[in-house]
């Protein structure tokens, strides 16, 4: 208890403990190298002002990871003419101009050799949560179109960090529990999950990987379908009523341009059940995408502390 003036006269006061060093610190994140290649997020789908916020949160993320990354945007399905919205192969060109250029001022100036010589020109990493081939092939050809020697990474998932975020969807839109070890309930919650996805078979399987880790989480049953199979959503809706489940959620393993929102909540109708909202520019999206990257170069990056992402 206390007075407007402070706390009452014989009562201890709890005083704020001094900030110790040690392992219970966050370590001084490592700063990116100097003259190591550029990170380029290849963001599919029709590129729009909410695509392009995404992309700048997700980097965003991924440079408060490695202060001083040289992270870039390139979308896929755009062209020259979208002011605002460079093509994927055009800011590859560029990347591979910029480096061409730099190596040229070094050997004029007789520079000691650069360390990143033998590296690509830039490190492209697809904004995608699974393996969606169609996506993947016209990421490829851009790539091979800029006639750069830059590399692509896989996709980001399957990935556990793709079950937190779904996890986190789910519960914003009150169709799960925010914490397992919390005790009440929601009266809203699914006892049913389907994961959508885009991209096939493959992506199929991979979501499905996901799956069985959400499924751990929420102690549900999770289905994997394709959003872009006729049918495919609605014979997963009807599996899981089949093996009990009375309160569905669709849940989309998708960061989101990739496709058009309406077909989500097409998919949810369908299903008849509620949807959560796609996977955007949580921070472990940004975490994953910069993991890709790093992996790539051999960077170390220092690990965030537990439980420090935002939602």
């Amino acid at each position: 208890m206390s007075s407007p003036t402070g706390p009452v006269s014989g009562l201890p006061v709890r005083m704020p403990r001094p900030r110790q060093p040690g392992r219970h610190r966050r370590p001084e994140p490592l700063a990116a190298p100097v003259g190591a290649p550029p990170l380029v997020l290849a963001v599919p789908g029709t590129p729009d002002l909410a695509t392009r916020r995404l992309a700048e949160e997700t980097l965003s993320i991924a440079r408060s990871e490695l202060p001083g990354l040289d992270a870039r945007v390139g979308y896929v399905d755009t062209d020259a003419d979208s002011e605002g919205f460079p093509p994927l192969d055009a800011v590859l060109a560029y990347a591979a101009s910029q480096r061409a250029a730099r190596a040229g001022e070094a050997r004029e100036e007789d520079s000691a050799e650069d360390p990143w010589a033998q590296a690509p020109d830039a490190v492209v990493v697809p904004l995608l949560a699974g393996p969606d081939s169609a996506a993947l092939r016209r990421i490829r050809q851009a790539v091979m179109n800029s006639g750069s020697a830059s590399e692509l990474t896989d996709t980001l998932g399957p990935h556990p960090l793709l079950a937190e975020a779904l996890h986190v969807r789910l519960s914003e839109a009150g169709l799960a529990r925010a914490d397992r070890a919390r005790l009440f309930t929601v009266a809203t919650a699914a006892d049913g999950i389907v994961l959508a996805t885009v991209g096939g078979d493959e992506a199929v399987q991979a979501a499905g990987i996901t799956g069985m880790l959400l499924s751990a989480r929420l102690a549900v049953p999770v289905l994997a379908a394709a959003l872009d199979e006729d049918g495919a959503i609605a014979r997963a809706a009807e599996q899981l009523q089949g093996s009990g489940s009375r309160n569905l959620a669709l849940a989309p393993c998708l960061i989101g341009p990739e496709v058009d929102e309406t077909l989500t909540a097409m998919a949810a109708k369908e299903a008849g059940c509620a949807a959560a909202e796609p996977l955007g520019a949580y921070p472990a999206i940004g975490k994953l995408v910069l993991a890709k990257y790093a992996s790539v170069l051999g960077i170390a990056i220092q690990p965030s502390p537990q439980g420090a992402s935002a939602h």
